[in-house]
């Protein structure tokens, strides 16, 4: 996942089916998603949603577990899971656009996200 022209995210899997965004794991870019749960999960998460454009709409920081959902506002179409702290998500900005690249492997981001 890059932030301008940087590595943000390094090693970020893309989920674009009905049963890969149904396993959601730390790290994980879910497609068609606008909200999601912490129901069953044992640490805090931060979520970081996009629109269609690949916009940020919203950035939620240290989700705790046990919430039943959290939601990224009408425009949402995709949501980045992190554990909480792993990513400076504080400095992301509404509107900030990301951009997808597979295969970022260059250093930067956090080394957790898998």
């Amino acid at each position: 996942m890059m932030r301008g022209d940087e590595i943000w995210v390094r090693r970020t899997a893309r989920a674009a089916t009905w049963l890969t965004r149904l396993r959601g794991l730390l790290g994980l870019l879910i497609e068609r998603c606008g909200a999601v749960h912490t129901v069953g999960m044992r640490f805090a998460i931060d979520l970081v949603f996009l629109d269609r454009a690949w916009q940020v709409t919203r950035v939620v920081q240290n989700v705790p577990p046990g919430r039943l959902m959290v939601g990224g506002g009408w425009r949402a179409a995709r949501v980045l899971e992190s554990e909480a702290g792993c990513l400076d998500v504080a400095a992301l900005r509404i509107g900030e656009a990301l951009t997808w690249r597979p295969d970022a492997a260059e250093p930067g981001a956090c080394e957790t996200v898998a």
